[in-house]
């Protein structure tokens, strides 16, 4: 490609919908690109002209037609901007093996709204209402805000994602790069809740993220925060039900609180077989500040129940999400096990207030 080669033409007025990113890198390049097919900083510069058939959208970074950028246009342009250069990098980012269309990005990645619109949360906005698209990099990169591109930093960066040919930020990652420029409570919590119920993520990942990110300080985040686990809880109790139903393990007692005879309160349990003294709880712990001492309290329990002859069973929503059969083969086997122990020590069982 010269800078007389010619280039395709993309309608302004009706832009291409984001999963057609096949010949975007014809549309978008880098000035290391363009330097390794011949045209110089000059010769870009007088395409950019007013009025002229290119234009440059960052620093570095040019659009080879006029008018606005389309969305994958945008997106990738972010990404050839923040991406860390190599010597290789004067030719389009290396695409991945397999798929010549779909380029890989070096220590960068899309986040906040515009990566949870890519992973189909219908509650982010649409990528043309967008002022900015969030780029996540390393911490010690030295880059800029400027243009579209708006510059997250991270100490650590977390694995990248695929959607529509573009990496992006886990989704929970994402949640907490949105948040942080959120103020809208509503908005907030139609996020948070979208990512939970449509299987996006756990509740626990998501409070981690904005934990680190320090925004639990915010009372409209604390809020979504509270409905959010609410929400996340309800939804593991249900996959339990189901669990306990699809594998065919016997009927347990649901949500109950055991007691001593004398009356000693011994803990809420989610589900629990009198007969084999087999408990099952969910670990629903959200990661705050108190995390240690909350799981303190989940050993104590633990290790008192157990004292009794009774055996508790752990199970987290991830799990009963992901290895349900798994986790329904571990109750099995405590059940099954009941047997070859001694006798448990005799407990009230009572619905849990």
């Amino acid at each position: 490609m010269t800078h007389n080669t010619p280039l395709p033409r993309v309608p302004s007025a009706s832009p291409r919908p984001v999963r057609h990113l096949f010949d975007v890198h014809r549309r978008v390049a880098t000035a290391a690109r363009l330097r390794s097919q011949g045209v110089t900083a000059a010769e870009a510069d007088e395409q950019c002209r007013p009025g002229g058939p290119w234009q440059q959208v960052l620093p570095g970074v040019y659009l080879l037609h006029p008018g606005p950028p389309t969305s994958e246009e945008r997106l990738h342009a972010v990404l050839m901007y923040a991406a860390r250069q190599t010597s290789a990098a004067a030719v389009p980012p290396q695409p991945v093996s397999g798929d010549p269309h779909r380029p890989v990005y070096r220590d960068a990645m899309i986040t906040g709204l515009a990566a949870l619109n890519l992973h189909g949360l219908a509650s982010a906005p649409p990528l043309t209402s967008l002022e900015h698209v969030d780029v996540l990099v390393p911490r010690l990169r030295r880059l800029r805000s400027t243009g579209c591109a708006h510059v997250v930093r991270t100490a650590s960066l977390p694995a990248p994602e695929q959607a529509t040919g573009v990496p992006v930020a886990p989704v929970p990652r994402a949640l907490a790069d949105a948040v942080a420029g959120l103020t809208d409570a509503g908005a907030v919590r139609r996020l948070l809740s979208e990512a939970v119920r449509g299987g996006h993520c756990e509740p626990a990942s998501v409070v981690r993220e904005l934990n680190d990110a320090r925004l639990l300080s915010r009372p409209h985040v604390v809020d979504a925060v509270d409905a959010l686990l609410a929400e996340g809880r309800a939804i593991a109790e249900d996959r339990l039900y189901a669990m306990v139903r699809e594998h065919g393990l016997p009927d347990p007692v649901w949500n109950v609180d055991l007691c001593l005879p004398g009356g000693l309160h011994l803990g809420g349990l989610d589900a629990y077989w009198p007969d084999q003294a087999v408990a099952v709880e969910l670990d629903t712990r959200a990661p705050r500040q108190d995390e240690d001492a909350l799981w303190s309290e989940y050993a104590r329990k633990r290790e008192h129940l157990e004292r009794l002859g009774i055996t508790v069973v752990y199970v987290t929503p991830k799990k009963l999400r992901d290895a349900g059969e798994q986790q329904a083969a571990v109750v099995r086997t405590a059940l099954m096990a009941s047997g070859d122990r001694d006798p448990a020590a005799y407990v009230v069982v009572l619905p849990r207030h």
